[in-house]
């Protein structure tokens, strides 16, 4: 079935319809979601949505362009909830330079936190990196290595592609894959193997064609496999139960 390791259900973009959207995800294919938080305020709200349904589990993390809002007294209730049940992996963090909301100094200081707090709880964790390319890498390889995680929306070259898997990183790919510009992410899926690849939505956000520019969720990750399936000349079951078997080991949900 449809494993998608990346999304943003407690957004508000689904409170009108949320409850019956995710109860209807098992007849759409969709087996797992991996709800992210992204800000400090939606942690405690992934972590207590994810124990309503039992086929999602809670990443908790602070995106960069949230990462103002941490200092140790924060940073110590964040990691509280790692203490709940079904928590699963660190993220969404990184780097964000396209929009800048906050310091590099910030971005990078609390990035490096959270990788180090990976590394204490032995979880994978999901790498947001938006024009931050040489940054990230640095901070991965001196602060990332040993551990595991999705290099979240890759944005980046095939080269850098190949270097993140050698590291034991997952590459995310989702709907920007289907969009017609996006040649880079489309060598990219040409070139790494099946293997490295996980399948994400971020939704609500990033739909595949031919949903593109309106709400994205789960259901619509068979327009992402298809694609995949399109580039590598492989059937899309292929594609589907290859990316379920890596993020199942990705996130060690029993199989």
């Amino acid at each position: 079935m449809i494993f998608d390791t990346h999304a943003h259900y407690d957004d508000e973009q689904f409170d009108e319809d949320r409850r019956e959207l995710l109860g209807s995800m098992k007849d759409k294919g969709v087996g797992w979601i991996v709800n992210v938080s992204a800000s400090y305020a939606s942690c405690e709200r992934v972590v207590d949505m994810v124990q309503e349904y039992p086929f999602m589990y809670a990443a908790v993390g602070i995106h960069p362009d949230e990462a103002g809002d941490l200092n140790e007294e924060s940073f110590a209730r964040m990691k509280e909830l790692f203490r709940r049940d079904k928590v699963a992996a660190v993220g969404e963090i990184g780097l964000d330079y396209y929009w800048d909301n906050e310091s590099h100094t910030i971005q990078k200081k609390w990035f490096i936190r959270q990788l180090e707090l990976a590394r204490e709880l032995k979880l994978p964790v999901l790498i947001h990196s938006r024009e931050a390319a040489a940054d990230t890498m640095e901070i991965m390889k001196e602060h990332g290595q040993g551990l595991k995680g999705v290099i979240h929306c890759y944005s980046y070259s095939r080269e850098m592609a190949k270097e993140y898997v050698k590291m034991g990183f997952y590459i995310g790919v989702g709907g920007v894959v289907t969009f017609k510009n996006a040649r880079k992410l489309k060598e990219t899926v040409e070139e790494i193997p099946l293997e490295a690849i996980v399948l994400e939505t971020d939704c609500p956000y990033l739909a595949p064609v031919p949903y593109r520019g309106k709400r994205n969720d789960s259901s619509y990750i068979r327009y992402v496999a298809e694609e995949i399936g399109r580039l590598k000349g492989i059937p899309y079951e292929e594609v589907t139960a290859q990316t379920e078997e890596n993020a199942k080991r990705l996130y060690g949900i029993a199989r």
